[in-house]
């Protein structure tokens, strides 16, 4: 027997969702597959005539433009919302962005644009929808994190420390607001064929599509695990790694190690 009672998951055509960074990549594919699936959608990206252009395709579809990183603009999005709904069941927290980072050359700076994106920004919006998911029989937070939290790879210190930051943040949530009735998801995709991921200059192995990302989360939406990742076999084994001991680990990650190939470049143009 559950610690809470708990009402029942509400299929997904009865539910009202909020949808950021819904302009492109998975966001975009998002949009797509949830517009004929739930009661009503709203889209939110700094990009209002991206959104409009993806409205056009149904009529359950509300435009939203809102900046992550601007707590005012999402609490004015969290405003229309609760006057033209008065709830909302699901926040899908979509948005972020990813740099790469050069370890002997390191630019807080970067650290700083990447964090305030995808940490704080995820911050921002969670605090923005609480008060209408409180408003829902069964509120749901999905978050998106990354599966380079299962294992610290090179170049990712900003954009792995970011998502490693949003996954706790998400985890604590889920403990807080469990016993208020929200349930709380943290998506941790693999690589996916993105604006994002476009201009990676590294392979990218087990790539999927935008539109088989946005399938695999649906299907976490509709059953509210604390953890939706994927691709499967790339997730399982990029965990597996994770868990490997300290030396064996780190052996593994700096093989894929750029560093002593920017430096020998550098020497060369010196």
């Amino acid at each position: 027997m559950s610690l809470w009672h708990k009402d029942p998951v509400p299929d997904l055509n009865e539910q009202i969702i909020w949808l950021t960074g819904a302009s492109s990549g998975i966001g975009e594919a998002l949009t797509k597959a949830l517009a004929d699936r739930c009661l009503h959608l709203y889209i939110s990206a700094r990009s209002r005539d991206k959104l409009e252009t993806l409205a056009e395709s149904a009529s359950n579809i509300t435009v939203l433009p809102a900046d992550i990183t601007d707590p005012e603009s999402l609490q004015q999005a969290a405003e229309k919302i609760h006057a033209t709904s008065g709830r909302l069941d699901t926040l899908i927290a979509n948005a972020g962005t990813c740099e790469y980072v050069d370890a002997l050359q390191l630019d807080p700076d970067l650290f700083r644009r990447v964090h305030e994106t995808n940490f704080m920004g995820m911050v921002n919006t969670v605090a923005a929808a609480i008060p209408l998911l409180q408003r829902s029989r069964r509120g749901y937070i999905a978050g998106v994190s990354s599966s380079v939290t299962f294992l610290a790879m090179p170049r990712a210190q900003a954009y792995g420390s970011s998502k490693a930051a949003v996954t706790h943040f998400l985890e604590a949530m889920k403990a807080d607001l469990m016993p208020v009735g929200i349930d709380v998801s943290v998506i941790s995709p693999g690589f996916v064929r993105t604006p994002l991921t476009d201009v990676n200059d590294f392979p990218m192995p087990m790539l999927i599509s935008p539109e088989q990302a946005a399938g695999a989360i649906i299907q976490g939406l509709q059953k509210r695990p604390w953890q939706i990742a994927f691709p499967k076999r790339f997730t399982f084994l990029l965990s597996l790694l994770g868990h490997l001991p300290a030396p064996l680990r780190h052996r593994v990650t700096s093989a894929m190690s750029r560093t002593r190939e920017q430096e020998t470049v550098r020497e060369n143009h010196s």
